[in-house]
């Protein structure tokens, strides 16, 4: 077994690695497990690594994480696989790999290749329910759902948020989401310049006023929103290209991507470039002046 591990979903990675080391070493002992480090270990240290017979067992299994970025271990690569024997299995996780690369096309080709990316919303909320039901829990659709939208699309937090509505109760509701749970910072500012845009202007000044109960500062609700814009600017500026292809491009998430579009197919180039020199101008004087920033944002938020 010559197995690549690879992708930007943390998460899965670490779990399909934890999977294939733990199924190993029940069967053949913690001795026969070797790991490497591309960025830490001499490309000759790993060479013998792989090609070496296993001692006091069987067989063993060799982790090689970032082999790519040893120079020395890249260029030797496709041979070293020829090598090795049946005595050995390997494990290649890359969790960042340039797929320009040689060294991506010898992996590609010369092992089992398994990539592992980031889930969309949905895929989430699919997996939420899976997982929760795999634990003897019950969690529906919707309120999977909910819990995406309140905490976010990074698996690693909710597997953890996961763990603890499960220890509290088997059956997950909304209510215990919303006791058990903080709501992602990012994605309730989307929810305000979003009630904003569409003139629900007490709803938007409620969220802002809910971030700052939360004792989330006006320096960092206004840099959230800076962030938000370049969001909105850059898939408005995509023309006929997909969120995928922009996200690949911008190397920015698919999720937030998606709802930026949603705001900015409501703004034309003139509303978008206002909105971000007043939101500019709002910073520059915040830095330079003593200007009152909660007062300066709401109105901000108003004027949308």
């Amino acid at each position: 077994m010559i197995v690549t591990l690879t992708g930007n979903n943390s998460f899965a990675l670490r779990r399909r690695l934890d999977e294939l080391t733990s199924r190993f070493v029940k069967e053949y002992g913690e001795l026969a497990l070797e790991k490497f480090d591309g960025e830490e270990n001499e490309a000759q240290a790993i060479t013998e690594g792989l090609q070496s017979l296993p001692f006091l067992a069987q067989k063993k299994l060799v982790v090689v994480r970032s082999g790519g970025a040893n120079k020395e271990f890249v260029e030797v690569t496709e041979q070293i696989i020829s090598s090795i024997g049946d005595t050995t299995d390997v494990i290649f996780l890359e969790p960042q790999i340039d797929k320009r690369t040689a060294y991506f096309k010898v992996l590609k080709t010369k092992t089992q290749f398994e990539e592992f990316n980031e889930l969309d919303p949905q895929s989430l909320t699919k997996w939420l329910v899976e997982e929760t039901k795999t634990e003897g829990g019950q969690l529906n659709l919707s309120d999977a759902n909910y819990l995406v939208e309140r905490v976010g699309t990074n698996q690693n937090l909710l597997s953890s948020e996961l763990n603890k509505l499960l220890i509290y109760k088997s059956e997950i509701t909304r209510q215990n989401i919303d006791l058990l749970t903080e709501p992602t910072p990012q994605s309730k500012v989307f929810d305000l310049l979003d009630a904003a845009f569409a003139g629900r202007k007490e709803q938007a000044l409620r969220l802002y006023d809910d971030q700052r109960a939360q004792k989330v500062e006006p320096q960092a609700i206004l840099a959230m929103i800076a962030w938000q814009l370049q969001q909105i600017a850059i898939t408005k500026m995509a023309g006929n290209r997909t969120i995928t292809e922009v996200s690949r491009d911008s190397s920015m998430k698919e999720y937030p991507l998606k709802k930026a579009k949603n705001l900015a197919d409501k703004l034309s180039e003139d509303d978008l470039k206002k909105m971000i020199s007043e939101a500019l101008d709002i910073d520059w004087r915040g830095k330079t002046t003593s200007l009152d920033l909660d007062e300066a944002l709401k109105n901000y938020i108003i004027s949308l």
